[in-house]
C-alpha cells in the first residue's frame, strides 16, 4: 500500500510547512513520510486522518 498523505496535502493545497505545523515537526520530517522514508507514527496518522476526514485505511492507502 502507499500512503495517500501526499495526495490529499496537494488536493488541499496546503504546504509540507503547514502540515508539519500541524504534527509539531519539521518539513523535512513531513518529506520524509511523504517519500516513506520513515514510517508515520500511529499518532501522526490518526491526526491527519481527522484534519483531513478520511479514515485511517483510505490513508495508508487500503483499496478495500
Amino acid at each position: 500500500m502507499k500512503l495517500r498523505i501526499k495526495q490529499l496535502r496537494e488536493v488541499r493545497s496546503l504546504t509540507q510547512a503547514e502540515v508539519a505545523e500541524l504534527l509539531c515537526c519539521d518539513q523535512s520530517l513531513c518529506s520524509k513520510y511523504e517519500r516513506e522514508l520513515r514510517a508515520l507514527p500511529l499518532e501522526a496518522a490518526v491526526k491527519l486522518a481527522a484534519f483531513y476526514g478520511v479514515t485511517l485505511d483510505y490513508l495508508a492507502g487500503s483499496e478495500i
